[in-house]
């Protein structure tokens, strides 16, 4: 249920594990304000957003994304989320272990809830 699994943290750009798929993560974050430019190396992340209005800033374009609507940010394209317009609620497929800022030295680690 993911209304329930949001209902339990209040923390902005930090992912929490709800589900694991071969090798997969199934994170969910709240996001508001602007989070830092980044890309991922290895792997593609998808962006499933479930409430709120997220912008995502890639160089030399922006894409805005509204509830019930997804994007795939290919690997090793910078980007940055931003949710400029209040909350927003996202569900995001990860490789497990992966690091949401695309370093480990800066990220915030996923935790399963």
């Amino acid at each position: 249920d993911l209304a329930d699994k949001f209902s339990q943290f209040s923390d902005h750009w930090a992912p929490h594990i709800v589900a694991r798929y071969n090798d997969n993560e199934v994170r969910l974050a709240k996001a508001e304000g602007d989070f830092q430019w980044h890309s991922h190396a290895d792997s593609d992340e998808l962006f499933l957003i479930v409430s709120g209005t997220l912008t995502m800033e890639f160089r030399g374009r922006t894409e805005t994304l509204e509830a019930g609507q997804m994007i795939v940010v290919p690997r090793g394209v910078e980007h940055r989320p931003c949710a400029l317009d209040g909350e927003v609620q996202m569900l995001i497929i990860d490789p497990k272990d992966t690091a949401n800022t695309g370093d480990p030295d800066t990220a915030t680690q996923a935790i399963e809830i």
